[in-house]
């Protein structure tokens, strides 16, 4: 039986450039394995940066950007489109993709802690921004490096979770509910 990170890490050919379409999952939007390292090589400097200077306006700018691929997709984001349009036709073809759902996930927690930066350096709290933004960056560091992202990973941790524990079924509880009801009264 194969791991998850084999079955993840797949080898899919492809012979578009840059697409985000899968010629092997018609349907099921999937990017490049190189667009997200890209994205997280700026994501680095970008909060480096706003880290070293304690400025609130380069996060918020930042956050704006993990907002961008976090809610309205990946292919909106501004970092994906600099790598499509700038350096996606410098490269191979694609070999490699992989599904958005994990990595717009990570966009959304890295946002969560961009805009707790951005909210902290506003509000006089430099201690709490300077927190958030090293663990992003901290985390953005990871993707870019080695090719780790975090997000996905809790991503995929969640989606176990939701497997091994199901929510409750209502509508068998409330029939198993009025059964018992019915019980009691002598019904």
């Amino acid at each position: 039986m194969p791991s998850d990170f084999a079955t993840r890490t797949q080898a899919r050919p492809s012979s578009t450039r840059g697409s985000t379409q899968s010629n092997a999952n018609p349907g099921k939007p999937e990017v490049d394995v190189r667009s997200p390292r890209f994205s997280a090589w700026i994501t680095s400097l970008v909060l480096a940066v706003g880290l070293l200077w304690s400025s609130g306006w380069i996060l918020l700018f930042q956050t704006v950007v993990f907002a961008i691929s976090a809610f309205a997709g990946l292919r909106y984001s501004p970092y994906g489109v600099a790598f499509r349009s700038l350096v996606a036709p410098l490269l191979t073809p694609v070999v490699r993709r992989e599904p958005q759902p994990p990595l717009r996930f990570a966009q959304l927690v890295g946002f969560g802690f961009a805009a707790i930066a951005s909210v902290g350096y506003f509000a006089g709290a430099p201690v709490v921004g300077a927190i958030a933004a090293g663990f992003a960056l901290a985390a953005a560091l990871l993707n870019a490096t080695t090719g780790f992202c975090l997000g996905c990973e809790m991503y995929l941790l969640g989606q176990r979770a939701l497997r091994l524990f199901p929510p409750p079924n209502p509508t068998s509880h409330s029939q198993t509910r009025r059964t018992s009801v019915r019980a009691t009264e002598g019904v």
